[in-house]
């Protein structure tokens, strides 16, 4: 979606969800490509700012009640970034008129006469019930919900609750960010004759792979919590509801869950790979170490294809060597159909499906996902005599070519893209790796590795010896070795469904 070309200022106010990315709504995530500036609060997943990836990124949250920043002085750095005719995105956690204070920012933006626009969010209560695996109504159970939130701006004692009134209700209460304050809500609600046997769930980090709940009764629940050390973000859901997550919980039983992992392949491949994670119940950010660009010379490609006929056989090694190929072949106005008679060779199952997408055919696939099996299949063949196109990364391993020249074959070699290391924030990966609290690094190829140690200083290279390091393939993993790290996972299908299922069953071992 284009940027907006109003001449005057725009403030959109974004529901984040709960916490899962796969939460924000289509309409906020091409708000945030479109955005001047983001202003974001404590609770957003961080991971969504990857969608605004030419925005200014301004930080205004609160942890434990204390704030950084003022509402007053959110407000006013609303308004100025409008006046400056930008387009400013509000990502806000949940939804923003759900104790999200949206309603005073607002209003903030009427009287100064600022445009604004609201994008709602599924709201905690909603997200995080549905991920626990207890939902809120249920026909035997309930058929009302009271939401309440569990914190004051003041920081009184006492909430401003009418506790009488909430003890005596017989459907679902929804308590939102009242951890700290979780002693004084169960004993009001067991003080106004709420049956202390009542069911209680809270939900710690709902809907992210930090996801934890504990369940117990109003009797029990204070004690859990102070022997568990409960801390921020909760939710805490009361009522008979609770009893039913022994049925409908599947959040938490995911292969994957609670895991955490980091995703180097480059930006445009990467969301599949994190999507097919998150599926599964983990955290997937990306920390691109690679990016494919056009190479620095067309000119050895560009003479190839003046001669496309000529050649016996046309090898992809890679989805992006098909991509450029293809891209290069409409640029200089080439008919496709000059393949004809060329026998077409691609590794690996996502090369060939990128190829027959262009309805091309595929003749050979090598067994196994690398260039020593393609040389395999090559060498079933009688190619002494034959003439090979070879478009690839500018740089990459040379067996291939070298081999089938040893087997009476001839190979032009040319560069279709070539791969860099791109310009990307630091700090999420580098905060994570600091806490420690990082799972899983992945490696798709060599490049991948290179590039992503490149980056780190001896003491953060260090810190990935406790780290779990999953490789695609042996080639990759080799990479990996010669820098020193210990590779614990490595597919016997070269591809990013069977590094999965290698992750999927290292975890159940």
């Amino acid at each position: 979606m284009a940027k907006s070309n109003l001449e005057e200022g725009h403030v959109i106010l974004v529901g984040a969800g709960p916490g899962d990315v796969g939460l924000l709504t289509l309409r906020g995530k091409d708000w945030l490509a479109r955005a001047d500036v983001v202003i974001y609060d404590h609770l957003v997943n961080t991971n969504m700012l990857r969608f605004a990836s030419s925005a200014e990124l301004i930080y205004v949250g609160k942890k434990a009640g204390y704030a950084t920043i003022t509402q007053n002085e959110i407000n006013k750095l609303l308004i100025d970034s409008a006046l400056g005719r930008k387009v400013v995105v509000r990502l806000k956690g949940g939804d923003p008129f759900i104790f999200g204070r949206g309603g005073e920012e607002v209003q903030a933006l009427k009287e100064a006469g600022i445009r604004f626009t609201i994008v709602p969010g599924i709201p905690s209560p909603i997200g995080v019930s549905a991920y626990a695996g207890i939902p809120l109504t249920h026909r035997d159970h309930a058929s009302t919900i009271s939401i309440i939130t569990g914190s004051n701006e003041s920081g009184e004692e006492h909430l401003k609750i009418d506790w009488e009134h909430i003890s005596t209700r017989t459907g679902t209460l929804v308590f939102l960010m009242g951890a700290r304050k979780l002693p004084r809500i169960i004993e009001q609600l067991i003080k106004f004759k709420k049956n202390p046997d009542t069911p209680v769930a809270v939900i710690q980090w709902g809907t992210t792979s930090r996801q934890k709940t504990w369940v117990g009764t109003l009797n029990t629940i204070v004690d859990i919590a102070t022997k568990e050390k409960i801390q921020p973000p909760t939710l805490t859901i009361i009522g008979e509801v609770v009893n039913l997550k022994s049925i409908t919980d599947w959040y938490e039983t995911l292969p994957l869950f609670g895991k955490t992992f980091v995703v180097t392949r480059a930006e445009e491949q990467a969301e599949s790979f994190i999507h097919m994670l998150e599926e599964r119940g983990a955290e997937a950010f990306l920390y691109s170490s690679i990016k494919t660009i056009p190479p620095v010379d067309w000119s050895p490609l560009d003479k190839s294809l003046e001669i496309l006929s000529n050649y016996d056989g046309l090898i992809f090694t890679s989805v992006n060597g098909v991509h450029f190929f293809s891209q290069r072949l409409k640029e200089k106005n080439k008919d496709i159909r000059e393949l004809k008679g060329v026998r077409i060779y691609a590794i690996g199952p996502k090369t060939e499906q990128a190829v027959r997408d262009l309805n091309i055919r595929v003749d050979t696939v090598p067994e196994n996902y690398i260039a020593e099996s393609l040389i395999e299949s090559i060498g079933m063949e009688n190619i002494e005599g034959k003439k090979f196109l070879l478009p690839r990364a500018s740089v990459a391993r040379e067996i291939l070519p070298n081999t089938l020249r040893e087997m009476g074959a001839s190979i032009d070699v040319v560069p279709a893209y070539q791969t860099i290391r791109p310009e990307s924030s630091e700090s999420n990966f580098l905060n994570r790796l600091n806490e420690g609290s990082i799972d899983v690094v992945t490696f798709t190829s060599s490049s991948t590795v290179t590039n992503f140690l490149d980056r780190l200083n001896k003491e953060q290279r260090e810190k990935l010896n406790k780290i779990i390091v999953a490789c695609i393939g042996p080639i990759t993993q080799k990479t990996a070795e010669n820098y020193g790290l210990k590779v614990a996972i490595v597919p016997s299908q070269y591809t990013i469904a069977g590094l999965i299922s290698a992750i999927e069953t290292y975890f159940k071992k």
